[in-house]
């Protein structure tokens, strides 16, 4: 009613002044050519005034459009959504419209539309199933399939719902979905498919879709994995040195699957028990070849593993690996000879020490006696006419230096004088010689006492400078001065050299690892 309403109006208009003329009539809504990728727009056109059905339409310009127009004047168009690019938003396409009549008149109008961009949602088709490896890392980029798009080709980002995520697993913005299922998670799998659920969200307009990933434990019988660690194919060792290697061992299938570990050598003094099972998946493989794996006249010996994992179905894999064994000092028996050094500087050192004690004890003896002689002895001199005699009186009373002797008509007269200097050996002799003895002494103990301390350790020993700190030590054992002291050759110390009188002697003497 309303749109015979509007004709009669533009009518009696048209009419007052005159005008005849026929013309189309459009759809009078307001902004009625204006519309949305995938909208529908849907009208008859209509010729004032006159008999719309008197004529014979048509439409110009419209390639490309994929609208239709037909010759009845019914119009129908549904922009398809690649009109409009998703970056200008709207587009504007004009065309003509054409009306003939049966007597050849004919009316024309361009009429212009504006195509408004639709944003629309991702696309998730059926994925297909996503195979797992147990304990391998499963990568699947989501976004690579032609199963997940956008049909504006908005750029997308994927979110992961947590609550459906397995553990351990991970999703990217770029659709990167990356698990390590471990080896309850890969049992579960046998049993049971797993089903994770994403989004799919497209931007800037973030219009999301969800979509469902599928994961299986991988159907094909793929042979166990072994790995190494460290992960060398040549490792050079010294004969004392420990090898220690550590293995994980996987199957793709399930680590129930796995049968045997083991290794095989080129040489059979590799003892089987040096590869030790810790786990079902991990074992450890120790080794020392020992002192005389290398023969006197070789300086190496090479020796080949190989290593090897097999599955119920016999599939294997194997890690070969060289090892190359030096020739090495014994260092138990070089530690054991730098110790008997160490010991026997200490115990000659420590002798002498005692000896020098003795000695002193001995020259303070003798400094002792000259004292004591020296209050005790006295000159007699005595003139008997024209005889002078002179005779030595001993006195007993330290508190006289005189004594009275009668005897006729002489008086005897006593003075006193070193009897030491008379009688026996110089007091500054002794004197002299016990100094040296004290000096001699204490540098022996100080030496003692650092090379004791400096080579305590096995290792201090295996320096080169233990060599020369022997010389300096036998250098102070050998003082030319001790020539004067008139040492006995053949003394012998009473007190043992045991390992107890050693450390009184030198309290920093270590004899671990060498006990008595």
């Amino acid at each position: 009613m309303r749109n015979i309403f509007i004709l009669l109006v533009l009518g009696c208009f048209q009419l007052a002044h005159g005008q005849t003329t026929p013309y189309f009539v459009f759809p009078d809504n307001f902004a009625w050519n204006v519309i949305e990728e995938g909208d529908t727009l849907e009208f008859d056109l209509k010729i004032h005034p006159g008999n719309s059905k008197d004529y014979l339409y048509s439409i110009y310009g419209d390639r490309g459009l994929s609208l239709r127009f037909d010759s009845l004047g019914s119009f129908f168009w549904s922009p398809s959504y690649d009109l409009v690019d998703r970056v200008r938003e709207k587009e504007e396409f004009s065309v003509i419209f054409e009306a003939v009549s049966k007597d050849g008149k004919k009316i024309r109008k361009e009429v212009p539309f504006t195509v408004l961009h639709k944003n629309r949602p991702p696309v998730v088709d059926e994925l297909p199933v996503f195979y797992v490896k147990q304990y391998s890392a499963n990568e699947f980029n989501l976004n690579q399939l032609n199963q997940i798009r956008d049909l504006d080709e908005d750029p997308i980002v994927f979110k992961p719902i947590l609550s459906a995520m397995p553990e351990g697993a991970d999703l990217t913005e770029l659709g990167i979905f990356t698990w390590k299922p471990s080896r309850n998670q890969f049992r579960a799998l046998r049993r049971e498919p797993l089903k994770v659920s994403f989004i799919v969200q497209d931007q800037p307009e973030k219009s999301e879709v969800t979509g469902t990933l599928v994961i299986a434990p991988t159907q094909l019988d793929l042979p166990p994995e072994i790995t190494m660690v460290p992960n060398d194919t040549l490792l050079t060792i010294d004969e004392d040195e420990v090898l220690n290697l550590n293995f994980y061992v996987s199957d793709p299938n399930g680590d129930d699957n796995i049968k045997d570990v083991g290794f095989v050598s080129n040489d059979m003094r590799v003892s089987k028990t040096s590869l030790k099972r810790n786990t079902a998946t991990q074992w450890e493989f120790t080794w020392i070849p020992g002192y005389d794996f290398v023969g006197e006249a070789e300086s190496s010996s090479l020796v080949e593993l190989i290593f090897y994992v097999i599955d119920e179905s016999n599939k294997r894999s194997e890690r070969a690996l060289n090892v190359k064994i030096m020739d090495t000092e014994n260092l138990e028996q070089k530690d054991q000879r730098l110790y008997s050094k160490y010991r026997s500087m200490l115990v000659q050192t420590m002798d002498l020490i005692d000896q020098l004690d003795e000695n002193q004890k001995r020259l303070n003896k003798q400094l002792r006696q000259a004292k004591k002689g020296k209050r005790k002895r006295s000159i007699l001199n005595a003139s008997l006419g024209a005889i002078t005699g002179v005779s030595p009186v001993f006195m007993e009373n330290d508190s006289k230096d005189y004594v009275t002797g009668v005897g006729g008509t002489a008086v005897m007269t006593l003075g006193t004088l070193e009897a030491t200097e008379v009688l026996g050996r110089s007091k500054d002799d002794i004197m002299e010689k016990l100094k040296l003895n004290i000096d001699i002494r204490n540098q022996l103990q100080a030496e003692g006492d650092q090379f004791a301390r400096q080579y305590a350790l096995k290792s201090q020993r295996r320096d080169k400078n233990f060599y020369v700190d022997i010389d300096k030590l036998k250098a102070q054992l050998n003082n030319k001065k001790m020539i004067l002291l008139e040492l006995d050759a053949g003394w012998e110390n009473p007190n043992k050299s045991t390992d107890k009188n050693i450390r009184k002697k030198f309290p920093d003497f270590n004899n671990e690892g060498f006990e008595e």
